[in-house]
């Protein structure tokens, strides 16, 4: 069974993270891995240690004022022939090397030390999760934030997607929806015996392509909006007028906008002509900074003042839910995401801890 050092250098951490492969729904052996490594911590204090399928939860109780909550996913996507992990100069190679088994190995990896030691003014809880790169119903954060949300309760939370080694406040909420259209069918020589239903789509489609998307600055974070056609249906055969075709839309919405009032700014945009139906397929909140919390500005310091919004949806948004702050905060270039030559820069690696542990001990801050 592999086994992993939580004291060693974060990319040699992250090196190992990447080694044990972890596709969605095959997490278990990394899962065993981690949950075994946090369980034989020498801690300063009692560590709770909550495992949940794989789904891991890790908490001190130092009886401190305030609590941090440190959260990675630990499945990747699909392998693409990509591990184990190799290096190129001072890049890093590897499935999950940049979302996020290096967020994982900083946070991981900071948790460590400071439970061990108690040498922080936080309470620190760590969140190792399943099933983030799948559908909803199996994520790990989601699962807790139904069944067990006390557990996920914190003045701040911080998720190691990557983000550049900066903040990346907030994000954006997310809307999809399938508008249909039904006609009739008939031969294309004699149209006239038919309804076109992708001709019924052309008015709704005409007002998407001529959305102008809004800006928005939210505590200093800039979010932009977006309105797209993200798929079209209809086709039958190259001779046959369709009798059904479809248009699947996305709406990113800047975090100012409730779930309500995102739906209602979007159906009133669409403006669908009757006979048109309208199908909501998925809504994700969108999540506000949180860089005016308090805790927030010790974080905010240690950066240097870095941070910019975040214009992707992530599970930040499960915590603001709750009303916990949360941030972005990890190593690497979110575009490497799920390639084949997935990569992150060794100095990132570096700085993310280096940055993450200068704010758990309480440098630069008022905790």
């Amino acid at each position: 069974m592999a086994t992993l050092d939580l004291f060693a250098d974060p990319v040699d951490l992250t090196a190992a993270l990447i080694d044990i492969e972890s596709p969605s729904h095959h997490e278990k052996e990394i899962a065993d891995a981690i949950y075994d490594a946090l369980g034989a911590l020498d801690a300063a204090g009692e560590i709770e240690l909550i495992r949940k399928n794989n789904t891991i939860v890790a908490r001190t109780h130092f009886g401190r004022e305030r609590r941090v909550v440190l959260a990675g996913h630990i499945d990747t996507v699909p392998l693409a022939e990509n591990t184990p992990h190799h290096f190129v100069g001072d890049i890093l190679y590897g499935c999950g090397a940049v979302d996020m088994k290096s967020g994982l190995a900083c946070y991981l990896s900071a948790f460590a030390r400071f439970a061990s030691s108690g040498a922080s003014p936080f309470d620190l809880t760590m969140i190792a999760y399943e099933a983030e790169e799948v559908s909803s119903e199996y994520n790990g954060l989601y699962l807790l934030e139904r069944d067990h949300p006390a557990l996920l309760q914190g003045d701040i939370a911080l998720l190691g997607e990557p983000s550049g080694a900066m903040i990346e406040a907030g994000c954006q909420g997310s809307i999809r929806v399938l508008v249909n259209a039904h006609g009739t069918r008939a031969h294309s020589a004699r149209s006239w015996l038919g309804d076109n239903a992708a001709h019924h789509l052309a008015g709704v489609m005409t007002r998407v392509a001529a959305y102008e998307p809004r800006s928005v600055e939210i505590a200093g974070c800039k979010y932009r909006e977006g309105l797209n056609v993200v798929g079209l249906s209809g086709f039958v055969a190259t001779n046959t007028i369709p009798d059904k075709a479809q248009l699947i839309i996305n709406f990113r919405y800047a975090p100012d906008r409730s779930i309500d009032k995102a739906k209602a700014h979007l159906e009133e945009t669409l403006a669908l002509e009757e006979g048109l139906e309208l199908v909501y397929d998925d809504i994700a909140p969108a999540a506000m900074p949180g860089l005016d919390n308090p805790v927030a500005a010790g974080l905010v310091a240690a950066v240097g003042g870095d941070y910019r919004g975040k214009f992707g949806w992530t599970d930040v948004a499960r915590f603001s839910s709750l009303g916990i702050p949360a941030v972005n905060f990890g190593a690497g270039d979110p575009g490497f995401a799920h390639k084949k030559d997935e990569q992150c820069p060794v100095d990132q690696i570096r700085t993310v801890a280096h940055i993450l542990n200068a704010y758990l001990a309480g440098e630069d801050n008022d905790a």
